[in-house]
């Protein structure tokens, strides 16, 4: 459903009420992981045969992120990913007793996000990863910890495309990823022979620099990386046309690790931590920290 403009940063307001339980008190160390300093609460209990008694007591936890999304998830020169929904792993890996640098990263492109949960090959994906109903068939959800808005993305000096109703007039060439959102959500604005699907939003960036394509279409905060890393070849559009909330995939029916997240999401709110994890990487852009948005309901 088409809804108004998303603003992509917004003034933080309000932070939630919710209490921190699932953790043991105190005992925690400060470690870092090619990002901000991190707590890890060493001290962490959780009632026996939980998902969060199984990581704590294995040490490690496998998490699912893009490799390619500047200033969310973007592979460091160091080979390890960095970015907003990297540090949002990060202090939900702390409050799991798991030091940053005892995470396996594992790369989830759009695509194969709701594989790599159902086959076991990562604990949780925190990955710019649209709720949605579609896919709550397959995975659960926790959060959302983040609400983005679809744009578009073109060459700075294009003045025809002014916002989704002006591509199908214009005949433009767009292009998104397969299996996102965004690139269902498209098909509304544009005839499907004009649509260009790749595996990653890289190769989109590169059709539209070399005039394949002549839009790029997904969320503002994932276009907003790719235009400033275009050293000015790129501009959006600024007309968000949709609601998008990022959540973070976990196996279905996991209640109690849902649950889990999302105090640990609401404490963040709270003690800083979020505002730092998005100051250090999408903050760089955006300066103002939005606010976590309303959770729902683990089922």
């Amino acid at each position: 459903m088409q809804g108004k403009g998303i603003r992509l940063v917004t003034v933080l307001t309000a932070t939630l009420a919710l209490a921190l339980t699932a953790c043991g008190g105190g005992g925690g160390n400060q470690l870092s992981g090619g990002g901000n300093e991190v707590q890890v609460d060493q001290n962490a209990q959780f009632e026996p045969g939980t998902t969060m008694a199984n990581l704590k007591q294995a040490g490690t936890i496998r998490i699912g992120t893009k490799f390619d999304q500047p200033l969310f998830g973007l592979k460091g020169l160091d080979g390890k990913p960095q970015g907003f929904d990297v540090e949002i792993a990060k202090i939900i890996a702390g409050k799991l007793g798991i030091a940053p640098e005892r995470i396996e990263w594992v790369e989830a492109p759009s695509k194969t996000r709701e594989e790599v949960i159902e086959q076991n090959r990562v604990d949780m994906v925190v990955a710019t990863y649209t709720i949605n109903d579609a896919r709550k068939q397959r995975i659960s959800f926790a959060g959302p910890y983040y609400q983005a808005g679809q744009d578009i993305m073109v060459k700075s000096d294009n003045t025809q495309i002014t916002g989704p109703e002006s591509l199908r007039p214009t005949g433009a060439k767009v292009c998104s990823v397969t299996g996102s959102t965004p690139a269902e959500k498209i098909k509304e604005y544009v005839d499907e022979a004009n649509l260009v699907l790749f595996d990653v939003y890289s190769k989109c960036a590169d059709a539209l620099r070399t005039g394949q394509v002549q839009a790029v279409t997904t969320d503002n905060v994932i276009l907003l990386g790719l235009v400033d890393q275009s050293g000015g070849q790129f501009k959006m559009v600024d007309k968000p046309f949709t609601q998008e909330p990022y959540g973070i995939g976990i196996k279905k029916g996991d209640v109690k690790f849902c649950e889990f997240i999302d105090q640990t999401l609401t404490q963040a709110s709270q003690d800083g931590s979020y505002a730092k994890a998005w100051q250090s990487t999408a903050g760089k852009v955006a300066p103002q920290t939005p606010p976590l948005p309303q959770l729902d309901t683990c089922s």
